[in-house]
């Protein structure tokens, strides 16, 4: 069942677009319900952000058996022209760097709990 997440007001500084295409990019084979989880959005919206990112040629998936595994395409340029000559692997450093810290914080939170 596609359960909305809660709203969220105002701007964000990463799109949806780029926090699933980081969700993917740490697991290949991930699903498009635990996308959704991570990224707190419905498994409706993945699914179209994952059409998007494929039709701009940022992402590609093959079919094993009953599961995807997808393929980023890490020397695409990001789409804004601000952003030349930057790569989705370069924003895809940022985005991991970011979450490894955020795992240790959060394991490190969970050793402190009693």
């Amino acid at each position: 069942m596609d359960r909305a997440p809660e709203p969220h007001a105002g701007w964000t500084f990463l799109t949806n677009h780029s926090r699933v295409l980081a969700a993917i990019a740490q697991n290949h084979t991930t699903r498009v319900r635990d996308i959704a989880a991570r990224c707190r959005l419905t498994e409706r919206a993945v699914l179209k952000i994952i059409a998007d990112l494929e039709e701009g040629g940022y992402l590609a998936h093959v079919r094993q058996g009953r599961s995807n595994v997808y393929r980023v395409a890490p020397d695409s340029p990001l789409r804004h022209p601000a952003d030349a000559p930057a790569t989705v692997a370069e924003l895809l450093a940022i985005l991991v760097h970011h979450e490894s810290g955020r795992s240790a914080a959060a394991t490190g939170e969970a050793r402190k709990a009693p």
